[in-house]
């Protein structure tokens, strides 16, 4: 069995490393453009809503609309479709780098959709008693909407970069590289169907590893978890509010 294991690492283990790392490249860096967009797109969902603190419904339809219109298109068809924005962005339209600008482009949206689920879940009351204490629409935003808001982000990132982690074996298909690239190029073109459940085996410990860390984070910032802290109190708001002033 050590023979068997040995041998086909001795073969495919350099592969298998490489298609690692760049799944991790195109998962972390697609992560974080995706947030640079997501998160503020998500946050202004959010306070242009009907009952937000900054109602707008013209720029809340028209947010949604592209939203909506985001999370629509399957992944593969926006790859393909947006291939010459890829190019004129990134230089190229396939390999890591070719696969990072549809990665951000799908997963922004998605993002977006999280996010406002996650500040749907801070209490009403503590916004209102924020706007009741004279806080702009900024201080709001950072000291009441994302800490309040902290442990759900938190869990809805671990989704997040496991969605984003399935789009990296998607694009493998159309040459992006990583392990989806392994699996289909090993497992289904050459039918060396060990390296493709290898690939598949890496992936999920990949995501366990997300959601456990993630999870355990989200634990670990809810303090209310450990110390069985009611809401936020109106001191408490008002000593966040005027650290910014």
């Amino acid at each position: 069995m050590l023979e068997v294991i040995s041998a086909f690492w001795s073969e495919y283990g350099g592969i298998l490393l490489t298609g690692t790392r760049d799944t991790l490249v195109m998962v972390l860096i697609s992560t974080l453009f995706a947030y640079l967009l997501g998160l503020p797109l998500g946050v202004a969902l959010t306070v242009t809503q009907p009952h937000g603190i900054r109602p707008s419904k013209p720029v809340n339809q028209i947010l949604g609309w592209i939203v909506n219109i985001g999370r629509s298109v399957p992944f593969i068809i926006l790859m393909v479709a947006i291939m010459p924005f890829t190019k004129l962005v990134a230089g190229t339209k396939i390999g890591v780098k070719g696969a990072i600008v549809p990665l951000v482009v799908s997963a922004a949206p998605f993002i977006a959709r999280m996010v406002e689920t996650s500040l749907a879940e801070v209490d009403a009351g503590v916004v209102e008693a924020a706007q009741s204490m004279g806080a702009s629409t900024c201080q709001i935003i950072r000291k009441v909407y994302l800490p309040e808001a902290k442990p759900s982000l938190v869990l809805g990132g671990a989704i997040s970069i496991v969605t984003i982690l399935g789009y990296t074996a998607i694009a493998g298909t159309v040459g992006a590289g990583g392990l989806g690239d392994i699996a289909v190029r090993y497992g289904h073109q050459r039918f060396i169907t060990s390296v493709m459940w290898v690939t598949v085996v890496i992936l999920i410990i990949m995501v366990q590893i997300v959601q456990s860390l993630f999870g355990w984070l989200s634990k670990k910032i809810d303090k209310r978890l450990d110390t069985g802290a009611g809401k936020l109190t109106a001191f408490d708001l008002l000593s966040r509010l005027a650290h910014t002033k």
